[in-house]
């Protein structure tokens, strides 16, 4: 079923009314609209104007805008671009603070902090997102393995970067058990 066959479903069944009752009342044959309600065929001009007449509703609540359409893809396209390219620069500083040769202990320290704070700050906006989803979703897992091929385990293990993402990775996993628990 179309969302327009849905909408006018919905508000006849609103209005109490039959569909042999619309048929009446906007003089349309019973059988369009049984064609329209199940979604055989779509009402047009006329026909609709009679339909939104009885159930007095606006048509530009039926039909949707295409211009809206195109503004909601635009726009998660933006979001998926930023939030790729927020997860690249999460991910580098704590590459950064962890994988550079010259890494001290605060940097260290600095990238442990990173690997807990912020999946756990993820995790308190995401409540509603299953483990799985939020662990690909936010990249720990494609970073984590990137680093894997790039790198290798001696080095990845050696610098931290790898406990860092694994605690990363287990924060975003089990943050939501351990929100509850904390609650």
């Amino acid at each position: 079923m179309n969302k327009i066959a849905k909408k006018i479903s919905e508000m006849r069944k609103s209005k109490r009314l039959t569909q042999e009752e619309l048929a009446e009342q906007s003089n349309i044959n019973i059988r369009t609209i049984q064609r329209i309600e199940s979604g055989e065929s779509e009402p047009r001009g006329k026909t609709l104007n009679l339909i939104c007449d009885v159930l007095q509703i606006d048509i530009s609540e039926l039909i949707p805008n295409e211009d809206s359409m195109t503004n909601n893809f635009g726009a998660l396209i933006i979001n998926k671009f930023f939030l790729l390219a927020l997860n690249m620069v999460l991910m580098g500083m704590i590459g950064y603070l962890t994988l550079d040769s010259n890494a001290n202990l605060n940097s260290r320290f600095g990238g442990l902090m990173l690997s807990i704070f912020l999946p756990y700050f993820i995790v308190t906006l995401t409540k509603k997102m299953n483990s799985k989803e939020r662990m690909f979703k936010f990249g720990y897992i494609i970073y984590f393995v990137f680093i894997i091929i790039k790198h290798g385990f001696p080095i990845g293990f050696g610098t931290g970067l790898f406990p860092c993402l694994l605690i990363s990775l287990s924060v975003l996993y089990f943050g939501a058990d351990l929100i509850k628990y904390l609650d």
